[in-house]
């Protein structure tokens, strides 16, 4: 007698398999087996209908979707049911959630068991847990399976029904989604924020006062700060005070706005009065520690303390899980169970001592929108927690587990006891103020402090110690300035920040923001700088396009609506098919609105960004955003640098780009050895110089982008005689090979060439400067670990899996923006769905390395026949700026003959992408 037990992933199935008798075989599906059409080659040649081929799903049969089994999923399926052949009974044992339902459920459809079925549940995998559960299964919960499938369906129709529209009218490959448009919506609206802001400026005192004598030269310990806050009892101005569309303080506010000159005029006043003492106040405050984990939460503080992405928190929350070391990681709930929260309590007790304990069992309550409360949060697995130092882990895994093992402990911890102070001191009729925090019990603290990642350097960082004094103190007053300050615009949204807007508005589900915010990436809706989230003009020109003619599918409620009412259909309390209809087919249904208003949108309005105070006009074009402007002698075209944000763009910089393409670059001055012009130009990725023109016999002049920090304003001659000259030659490596300094896209760096190929990278750090960096410091510099990913993309692997069977070249796993990725040789394929790095074979690696090289095959015709011409039209582009195709009139049948190649080749491309990008868990790029 034996069972088979079916999971999603292959180290979900090693860990479960050694807490099962030997009779017990675990297999794993790889996530999904059965998934709705990517495309309508997949579709059979038996269903006719167009409309019902391209969708996917029957939208005039009850929206009877069409389910296939993925080519790379055929082996699988074989596998299992074999497996099946010889087994008893089967245990479908897939995650406790919509999508492991779903997948539970495909299974059933797919395998038709003969044998009997039993549908197995857990949340984390431990020996307790998975004997406790393969005790008391429990049918498929039909009601989860339909709410998935209507997710399912209800994003198909979403993504298939508008991105043909925004084909059309603004540009191809673009997508909607029921909540990526919506994310994309909030990116765009802080942008217009920040566009609308206006800087207001404002100055106030602070003084350095002292109390007696210190007992510490080194660092006094009777010195404290003071600013300013009233003055003539009036309060003083501050950012808080002013109006954003207008920079000045906002109407109502009865405050003193001090300019520079009375901030001065002040200070000299001040500087030799009497200060004294007017008032001091002690107030104790208590700090609750913060719940455990959600998913929403452990992505957001993920982000801030360990700069891991969303997707990156899911993948490594996902392979802890699956070893066994950390409780399911899709979940909206706070709640502890008794084992967790005991295994808490003797934490504290053993590490802390007992009277770090709070006084009783802490529990939380989950606030959060349309939260489902079907798990535990996310905390250690076990009925004992393993110390981060016992698990043997390392790297990112080790980092997330620390974090999950501290915010769990913490919430079993004392509360925080802290005592605020405030001093008021007053020089003549100025009113200062000083703000002290002493720590009376560390509490929680000691364990925990969130954003920091010491919790003892973060206590005392919090605390500010004031010298002893009382009311009736005469301060001496050390120094006193004058400082000025400048209003903010409102920040751009994060990862961390959009991820806590979107689950406080109830929009998606935890689980799919990972997903989501790559896919606006991927899009090209939006740019990752320095964390934060920027939109791009293309994003600008969708979301106006969708907010003008489909109002309703980016207003936040109306989504947050859709998402309760998903909820119900799982509960029952909704039903599926009554909603879809009313939701497509309806008076006012998705199919109705874009069959009426798609002529009445014009492309060249919905390819136009407004932006308030510019006279040019921001257009979206083939090769990017480009700015247009009458000057009476017909249009001008310009292209915006890549980097170049829609909040950034003003009349000034609209003048320099207009000015480079009429008047022609400006010239920094002439080359000291060949004579010949530098300019600086601002291109698509930047400004940067340029030696000589562009001629017959010199088509592509030498070019060099300005380092971070020069601008074309202060660029001088020496230096772009020296950025023409990169790469510097700074010596022989004493293990061979040339050492050289040079400057790519991301950056200044050192190379060294090792010969055959081989070259080692490292990013020029701090003040080195590429023009001077020695050979003694390049040296250093290489003489460093290399990141596992720099910045120019040059990577060691994450893991080597041989050489392949049939030419013997490496298959290498590498980091890339967007997850794992197989490598070899020149094709690079995204790993299979339910594999991990650790985990994948060389067996399974070579069929995912042979279905991209087979895609790319099918479309080498296309992208062959138009490789020369789509470079000649690149080459024409670069030189006219890249204008929206304005070719020269004897060019134009070349330029008309490419652009439908091209779109060829794009078609290819995006169909490639979009079959990569809809493999993973339903919750898709649709949504």
């Amino acid at each position: 007698m034996s069972t088979l037990v079916i999971v999603e992933s292959p180290t979900k199935a090693r860990t479960i398999r050694n807490y099962l008798p030997s009779s017990y075989r675990v297999e794993a599906s790889m996530g999904h087996v059965r998934d709705l059409p990517q495309s309508t080659s997949d579709v059979p040649a038996s269903i006719t209908d167009k409309k019902v081929r391209e969708m996917g799903v029957n939208v005039d049969a009850d929206f009877e979707p069409i389910y296939l089994v993925p080519k790379d999923k055929a082996k699988i399926v074989k596998t299992l049911k074999d497996a099946l052949k010889d087994a008893t009974e089967l245990v479908l044992a897939t995650d406790e959630d919509r999508e492991g339902e779903s997948i539970s459920w495909h299974l059933l459809q797919i395998l038709k068991p003969k044998v009997p079925v039993k549908r197995m549940v857990f949340h984390e995998i431990t020996q307790e847990a998975i004997r406790e559960a393969i005790n008391n299964c429990r049918d498929i919960d039909e009601g989860l399976v339909r709410a998935q499938e209507t997710r399912r369906i209800l994003d198909r129709l979403v993504g298939y029904t508008l991105s043909p529209l925004l084909w059309k009218k603004v540009a191809y490959g673009l997508s909607a989604g029921r909540v990526q448009s919506v994310a994309v919506r909030l990116l765009v609206t802080r942008e217009r924020q920040r566009r609308a802001f206006r800087k207001g400026a404002y100055w106030d005192l602070k003084a350095m006062l002292a109390i007696g004598e210190s007992t510490d030269s080194k660092k006094p310990d009777n010195q404290f700060e003071a600013k300013l806050t009233t003055l003539a009892g009036r309060k003083l101005a501050t950012g808080a005070d002013f109006d954003e569309a207008t920079g000045q303080v906002a109407a109502g506010r009865n405050v003193v706005l001090l300019n520079e000159v009375e901030a001065r005029a002040l200070q000299e006043r001040l500087a030799d009065k009497a200060w004294t003492v007017s008032d001091l106040e002690e107030r104790p405050v208590t700090r609750k520690p913060s719940p455990p984990f959600t998913t929403s939460t452990l992505q957001q503080e993920s982000n801030r303390k360990l700069s891991l992405s969303a997707r990156d928190t899911m993948r490594t929350a996902q392979s802890l899980y699956e070893q066994g070391y950390i409780t399911y990681m899709r979940t909206d709930s706070v709640h502890l169970s008794s084992q967790a929260v005991s295994a808490a309590r003797e934490c504290v007790e053993q590490m802390y001592g007992a009277n770090y304990l709070s006084p009783q069992p802490r529990q939380f309550t989950t606030k959060s929108k349309g939260a489902q409360e079907a798990h535990e949060a996310i905390r250690p697995a076990g009925s004992s927690f393993r110390t981060p130092q016992q698990t043997g882990l390392s790297g990112r895994e080790f980092q997330l587990y620390d974090l999950i093992w501290k915010r769990t402990v913490a919430t079993q911890m004392a509360d925080a006891r802290q005592t605020q102070i405030s001093v008021q001191i007053q020089v003549e009729d100025a009113g200062f103020r000083a703000s002290g925090k002493r720590i009376d019990f560390p509490g929680f603290f000691r364990a925990y402090v969130e954003g920091s990642d010491d919790p003892n350097a973060a206590i005392e960082n919090q605390e500010i110690i004031l010298p002893a004094m009382r009311v009736g103190d005469h301060p001496n007053c050390r120094s006193l300035d004058a400082i000025g300050h400048e209003t903010q615009p409102p920040a751009r949204y994060t990862e961390a920040s959009l991820v806590k807007m979107l689950e406080s508005e109830g929009i998606g589900r935890p689980s799919t923001y990972a997903s989501i915010i790559s896919t606006i990436i991927d899009r090209g809706y939006a740019q990752l700088v320095s964390n934060a989230l920027i939109p791009t003009f293309t994003a600008f020109a969708v979301t106006s396009l969708l907010e003008k003619h489909f109002p309703d599918l980016v207003d936040t409620s109306f989504t947050a609506k859709m998402e309760r009412t998903l909820d119900d259909i799982s509960t029952g309390e909704v039903q599926w098919l009554p909603y879809l209809k009313e939701f497509y087919l309806g008076e006012h249904g998705l199919e109705t609105q874009v069959r009426d208003r798609e002529s009445q949108i014009d492309p060249t309005e919905a390819r136009t960004v407004e932006l308030e105070q510019l006279a040019a006009k921001v257009r979206i074009g083939r090769y990017g955003a480009y700015i247009e402007v009458d000057n009476g002698d017909g249009m001008v075209k310009a292209s915006i640098p890549k980097d170049l944000t829609p909040a950034d763009l003003d009349p000034e910089q609209v003048e320099t780009l207009l000015r480079q393409k009429t008047e022609g670059p400006d010239k920094v001055g002439f080359h000291p050895e060949s004579g010949e012009p530098i300019y600086v130009l601002i291109g698509a990725y930047g400004p940067y110089v340029q030696l000589g023109d562009a001629t017959d016999e010199n088509p592509k002049p030498k070019r060099a982008s300005l380092p971070k920090g020069v601008t074309t304003d202060n660029v001088t001659l020496e230096q772009a005689v020296g950025l023409l000259a990169l790469p510097r030659n700074l010596g022989m490596h004493p293990d061979g090979g040339k050492v050289q300094a040079s400057l790519g896209r991301f950056g200044p760096y050192i190379v060294h060439d090792q010969g055959k190929g081989v070259k080692e990278y490292r990013s020029l750090k701090g003040d080195d400067d590429v023009l001077s960096i020695s050979f003694d410091r390049a040296l250093a510099l290489l003489a460093e670990p290399k990141a596992t990913r720099g910045k120019r993309g040059a990577a060691k692997p994450l893991r080597e899996l041989g050489a392949h069977p049939e030419d013997g070249e490496p298959v290498n796993i590498y980091d890339g923006p967007y997850g794992a990725y197989l490598k070899h040789g020149k094709v690079n394929a995204s790993l299979p769905e339910g594999q991990t790095v650790e985990e994948i074979s060389m067996d399974v690696a070579v069929e995912a390395l042979n279905a991209k090289a087979g895609t790319k095959g099918k479309k080498s015709g296309a992208a062959s026949t138009t490789k020369s011409k789509t470079a000649a039209s690149k080459k024409a582009a670069d030189k006219d700026t890249t204008e929206e195709a304005t070719a020269k009139t004897t060019t134009k049948k070349a330029t008309k003959s490419t652009a439908k190649k091209t779109a060829t080749r794009k078609t290819a491309a995006a169909a490639k992408k979009t079959t990569s990008t809809t493999r993973k868990k339903l919750q898709t790029a649709e949504e």
